[in-house]
């Protein structure tokens, strides 16, 4: 009889429980592709711009391209912790259907400039990384070690989730995406100021 009952506890135990999952070849290609293409695009964006460019604000209460950039980057060491803190709750896939975007939806809803939002204090830029190139490449830095995370993790992201963000619950493969369209967002914010009628025009078309 005893040799019946290990093995059923065994199925019992290990048969049922949730078994973690690793991001698929395509959800990992997604996600370094966003992530890529937003810090890629930022670069080209600063490409060439003198400092009168940088600092120039089309108005007293919007940001530089400067700041832009500096809010960038406090946010890309912030979202770290903020994926660190999904990851180590724990699985709860009960929380699935709690989701209020599919992936592509999520990309298109924090890249959409047409409602705009003002930041909490700590996300202001006031000048955290020294220089502008000093900010830059703390925000190259961060973005990178991103990307490598995402080509190596086995964490089981898909049933981890986060419902600290305003618009509701994500897993957290969604908290990578969420962290390439909001770059995406203030890259696109950037290119407003360049637009902007007053905006300095480069040293060689002086």
């Amino acid at each position: 009889m005893r040799k019946l009952i290990l093995p059923l506890v065994a199925l019992l135990v290990f048969g049922f429980s949730a078994k973690p999952t690793q991001l698929t070849e395509a959800e990992r290609a997604m996600a370094i592709k966003y992530l890529s293409e937003t810090r890629n695009h930022m670069l080209q964006v600063l490409d060439g711009l003198t400092e009168e460019q940088l600092h120039f604000k089309p108005s007293e209460n919007e940001w530089s391209i400067a700041e832009c950039v500096e809010h960038i980057a406090i946010s890309e060491n912030v979202f770290e912790g903020f994926l660190k803190k999904t990851v180590a709750e724990g699985a709860n896939p009960a929380l699935k259907d709690s989701l209020v975007f599919k992936d592509e939806q999520l990309m298109g809803v924090l890249t959409d400039r047409s409602q705009r939002f003002k930041t909490t204090e700590p996300f202001e830029p006031r000048g955290k990384f020294g220089s502008h190139e000093e900010t830059v490449q703390a925000f190259l830095k961060k973005r990178n070690e991103h990307i490598e995370y995402v080509k190596t993790t086995e964490d089981d992201l898909r049933n981890r989730f986060n419902q600290d963000l305003p618009f509701g619950t994500v897993d957290g493969f969604q908290v990578i995406i969420f962290v390439a369209g909001h770059s995406e967002r203030h890259i696109l914010q950037m290119e407003e100021v360049m637009a902007h009628e007053e905006f300095p025009n480069s040293e060689e078309e002086d």
